[in-house]
């Protein structure tokens, strides 16, 4: 007969045997939360934040391994248009640059009353609300990795989702979504935290990619726009030809110009506007990393940038100073950065295609970096000064100073429960039930490239059309429809149309339509009700309380 200490040995063995049998057999390991975002980015930091706050459960699972998306990633000048409407956690964002920047430390290439004040129609630094609009890279994704660690939250990083096969869904709802190592993660809602709208398309929400007819909203400023410039990204009357040969329509055509036809004035397509990097560069001396010539570089490729050489025009990259002697570095000119029609299957391309189109761009933009730095048709002068620059050996140390992430534009846009336009935009539409408010120019950058009847290279779809003042964003903007599904919420990939989007897409929209989307899951879970069936009065009392902007107010 056992003893009673050998009775507790043997049940301790036991113990130990059913737990070592359930380590050696269990190979994945599933996580459960309140809500599941799937994506890296501001808004996927922001609606994290936000439930935290109201003391739900939460999981970030992403495809990442830097967060803050574009804001920690070279888009350092910030897209802006009225800081008034900016606020909540997107507004605390801004807080904490101002913050950083008033430790002297943080100035280690250069004065801090040396730095100018100009930013994207409003000043860079305001002491008033103690905000800051321009950053370095770095100091953004410290900024949302405190946020990160201050919040608890919890982060799988480098992790896919299986999009043709991974998510669950059962009676109208996500029951779980399942990455390609196969890690499994369910949740009561689901945030779509990506740019390009990957989870939302994977659980068969209906979307649109590129451009809507006019006909289709009564708008005016989507489809295409022939011959409307609102900016300086065109060849206007500059008539330069297409061709291999100048002139000569049978000798073939140059690289990065379509051969298609450009489409009716204001018909949709399914172009979408160009993506490129916005590179980190800096001058400062013992920074500087000087740009490579690619492997694969090729003069040929750059012909068309030649004969705008040629034709007297040098301008191609502009640049938004940032702290420490650095520049945000963005388009300009009819051939520069953005990578025209060479992004059109991003959207819905499988990961592998997704990757050749981001090597072609990197491959595309090194190449452009060392044309203007080595080509014989590019005067001394501008060499010499191109020269000064390089990549910032202080950011993105772990990618050979590149940005982590390509400048998704617009991807994927959802057919939600509202489909925000430019009547909305343009004020000619009352927004009944606002989440929060944009203001930046609806802005699209060029679509295509193509050949006149006239015979020579022309740009188009590149506009910027302003509003009179801020307008709101529709809560149906980030829903979709309910008989789709009733658990999921998309502050990014969000419900508008082509040209509506150009103005919603700015970064500090996105984290303010981050902390609405966790609000309203926030509420479902606590209501025990579905996203849908969240009352508008009590949504607005909680935003208006976290102190998000609904409405402008004319000082």
């Amino acid at each position: 007969m056992l003893t009673s200490f050998k009775l507790f040995q043997h049940f301790l063995k036991i113990i130990f045997c059913c737990v070592f049998i359930i380590n050696c057999t269990s190979t994945k390991e599933d996580f459960d939360a309140d809500v599941i975002i799937y994506g890296g980015t501001s808004a996927a930091i922001t609606t994290a934040v936000q439930l935290k706050r109201m003391n739900k459960t939460v999981l970030i699972v992403c495809p990442e391994k830097h967060i803050g998306g574009l804001s920690s990633s070279g888009l350092g000048f910030t897209d802006l248009g009225n800081k008034e409407v900016i606020g909540g956690i997107s507004k605390e964002f801004y807080q904490s640059v101002y913050q950083h920047y008033q430790d002297e430390k943080s100035w280690n290439r250069q004065a801090r009353n040396e730095y100018g004040n100009e930013g994207q129609g409003t000043t860079a630094i305001d002491d008033e609300l103690k905000t800051m609009w321009t950053f370095e890279p770095h100091v953004a994704e410290e900024i949302f990795e405190n946020m990160v660690k201050d919040h608890d939250i919890t982060i799988i990083r480098e992790k896919w989702l299986d999009r043709e096969h991974g998510v669950e869904v059962k009676d109208g709802k996500i029951v779980s979504i399942t990455m390609l190592t196969g890690e499994k993660y369910k949740g009561k809602v689901f945030v779509d935290g990506t740019y390009e709208g990957d989870l939302m398309a994977a659980a068969g929400i209906n979307y649109h990619v590129g451009r809507e007819a006019n006909s289709v909203y009564n708008e005016q400023w989507n489809g295409v726009q022939k011959g409307v410039f609102h900016h300086s990204h065109n060849f206007s009357d500059r008539k330069i030809s297409p061709y291999i040969i100048p002139g000569d329509s049978t000798s073939g055509v140059l690289p990065y110009i379509s051969t298609a036809p450009p489409g009716e004035q204001g018909s949709g397509d399914k172009r979408v506007q160009a993506y490129n990097y916005r590179l980190c560069t800096t001058n400062a001396e013992g920074n500087i990393v000087p740009f490579e010539k690619p492997a694969d570089y090729d003069p040929a490729q750059y012909e068309l940038l030649r004969r705008v050489f040629l034709s007297g025009r040098y301008s191609m990259f502009g640049g938004g100073k940032i702290p420490n002697k650095k520049r945000d570095v963005n388009n300009v000119g009819p051939f520069n950065s953005d990578n025209i029609g060479m992004n059109y299957e991003y959207p819905e391309a499988s990961y592998e295609k997704r990757k050749e189109i981001l090597e072609q761009h990197i491959s595309y933009h090194k190449g452009l970096l060392y044309f203007w730095g080595h080509d014989e048709s590019v005067p001394e002068r501008f060499k010499k000064s191109i020269s000064k620059w390089g990549l910032a050996k202080d950011e993105f140390k772990d990618n050979n100073h590149w940005p982590y992430q390509i400048y998704v534009r617009e991807a994927r846009r959802m057919l939600g429960d509202f489909v925000m336009t430019e009547n909305e935009i343009l004020g000619r539409n009352e927004v009944l039930k606002p989440i929060g408010m944009g203001s930046y120019t609806m802005d699209s950058h060029n679509v295509q490239r193509y050949i006149t009847e006239e015979g020579y290279v022309e740009n188009e779809g590149d506009l910027g059309v302003d509003a009179d003042e801020p307008y709101s964003i529709h809560l149906g903007t980030i829903l979709p429809k309910q008989e789709e599904c009733k658990n999921l919420i998309v502050p990014l990939a969000v419900s508008s149309s082509h040209i509506a989007f150009g103005s919603i897409r700015m970064e500090p929209v996105f984290m303010i339509l981050g902390q609405s989307a966790g609000t309203i899951a926030g509420l479902a879970i606590e209501n025990d009700i579905n996203i849908h069936e969240v009352t508008y009065e009590e949504l607005k009392k909680k935003l208006i309380e976290d102190e998000q902007v609904l409405e402008y107010k004319k000082l």
